[in-house]
C-alpha cells in the first residue's frame, strides 16, 4: 500500500521534531521533508510533492495563509494548518478555511511539546482525513442555490407531516453535525436560508475560541441569526447556535420551549463538541419534532446518536459522497441503517425551508 507522503512546514524545530516522531511512528505514513518556512518548501517541492502539507502560520519570509494561497491556485494539495491560537489571530485562520485548508489544529503558548504528544491520534485522524478529501467541495461557493429537490413525494410528505403533526406546543429543531470540510459546507447551507427557517443546532469539530469568530462571520453573510451557542440560549426560528470549541452542547426542553446547555465533560467519540452528544439529546427531547442531518467529517461522530433520532422517529439525512468533502462520517451513519435518505448538499438548505415555521 502507497504510503501518505507529509511534508511539514513551520519554524519552531520542536514542532518539527514532533511531528516527525508521530509521522515516522505510523505505519501508513511517510515524511517527505520538514521546512522552516514555505521559501525552503518550494524549493524541496520542486522535486517532490506531498499528499499532505501540515502548514504553521507565522514564519518568516512567507506566512502560512500565502503560501496556502499560492498551493491552492497553482496545485492544490490538503493542507492542515496547525498554529497558536488566540482571539486575536482567530479570524487569520478563518481566512485559512475560507481559502482551502482542510483542517485546523491549535498550539498552545505553553506546554506544546506535551500537547502535541497528546494529540497524537487527532493528528494522525486529521492527516488520513485530509489524504482522501475531495478539494473540489472546497470551492462550493460556485454551487447553484434552489436547486430543485429529488427526494421522492412520500419522503418530502413525511418531513412536510412533522410540522402539522409533530408536537403541536414545541417548536421545531433541526440538528446539524459535521467535522472536516464541514465549514465551508455550513456556509453555504446558512446562507441559503430565510428567517423564517426552524430553530437550528450545530456541531461542528473546531477549536476553542474559533467557533466565535467562525459564527460571526456567517452571521454577517446570512439572513438568520447565527451565534455561538451559551448556555440556556433559546432555541428559535431564525436562528442557529453552534457549539463552542471545547465544550459539548446537547438540547433540553422546558415546558413548550427548548434550549441548549453547554457544558464540559468528557470526550465522546473522541470530540468535544460531540455531534453524537448533541444527537442524543435531540432524540431524547425533540424526537420525531426534529431533523438530523450529518455530513462531510472524518471517523464515525455522530452515526450511533442518528440512529437514536432515527429510532425515535426523526426525519435523518446523510451528505452524499459526491458533496462531502471526506466521506466519513455520513457512511457509518449510513452503515448503521440511521440515515432515512441520502442527499447533496444543494438539496440540504431545501429540506431545511421545508420544515420551517408558517
Amino acid at each position: 500500500m502507497k504510503k501518505i507522503q507529509i511534508a511539514v512546514i513551520d519554524d519552531s524545530a520542536l514542532v518539527r521534531q514532533v511531528f516527525t516522531q508521530i509521522i515516522n511512528a505510523e505505519p501508513e505514513f511517510s515524511l517527505l521533508f520538514t521546512a522552516s518556512d514555505p521559501v525552503f518548501a518550494l524549493d524541496k517541492m520542486r522535486s517532490a510533492w506531498p499528499d499532505v502539507i501540515i502548514l504553521d502560520v507565522e514564519m518568516p519570509r512567507m506566512d502560512g495563509i500565502t503560501f496556502l494561497r499560492k498551493i491552492m491556485q497553482e496545485r492544490p494539495t490538503p493542507i492542515i494548518m496547525c498554529s497558536t491560537l488566540t482571539q486575536a489571530n482567530s479570524p487569520t485562520l478563518m481566512q485559512a478555511l475560507q481559502n482551502g485548508a482542510i483542517d485546523i489544529f491549535t498550539k498552545p503558548s505553553v506546554g506544546l511539546k506535551d500537547f502535541l504528544s497528546d494529540s497524537k491520534r487527532l493528528f494522525i485522524d486529521a492527516i488520513k482525513a485530509a489524504s482522501v478529501s475531495n478539494l473540489k467541495q472546497m470551492n462550493i461557493r460556485n454551487f447553484q442555490p434552489n436547486v430543485k429537490s429529488t427526494l421522492l413525494e412520500s419522503e418530502i410528505a413525511k418531513v412536510k407531516s412533522y410540522v402539522t403533526t409533530g408536537l403541536t406546543t414545541t417548536e421545531k429543531v433541526i440538528a446539524i453535525g459535521t467535522s472536516t470540510g464541514g465549514t465551508i459546507a455550513l456556509e453555504y447551507i446558512l446562507t441559503q436560508l430565510e428567517v423564517n427557517c426552524p430553530g437550528i443546532v450545530i456541531v461542528q469539530h473546531m477549536p476553542e475560541k474559533f467557533t466565535a469568530a467562525f459564527a460571526e462571520r456567517l452571521n454577517k453573510l446570512s439572513k438568520i441569526e447565527v451565534k455561538e451557542a451559551a448556555d440556556r440560549d433559546r432555541v428559535m426560528p431564525g436562528v442557529a447556535l453552534i457549539a463552542p470549541g471545547n465544550k459539548h452542547m446537547a438540547l433540553k426542553r422546558s415546558g413548550a420551549q427548548y434550549h441548549v446547555e453547554v457544558s464540559d465533560g468528557p470526550l465522546v467519540s473522541r470530540h468535544r463538541p460531540s455531534v453524537d452528544v448533541l444527537f442524543r439529546s435531540v432524540a431524547k427531547h425533540a424526537s420525531s419534532n426534529s431533523v438530523g442531518i450529518i455530513m462531510t467529517g472524518m471517523g464515525d461522530d455522530g452515526a450511533n446518536g442518528l440512529k437514536e433520532m432515527h429510532d425515535q422517529g426523526a426525519f435523518t439525512v446523510a451528505q452524499n459522497e459526491e458533496s462531502c468533502v471526506v466521506f466519513g462520517m455520513p457512511k457509518e451513519a449510513i452503515k448503521k441503517n440511521a440515515v432515512d435518505k441520502v442527499i447533496s448538499l444543494e438539496e440540504i438548505p431545501s429540506i431545511i425551508m421545508k420544515y420551517r415555521s408558517v
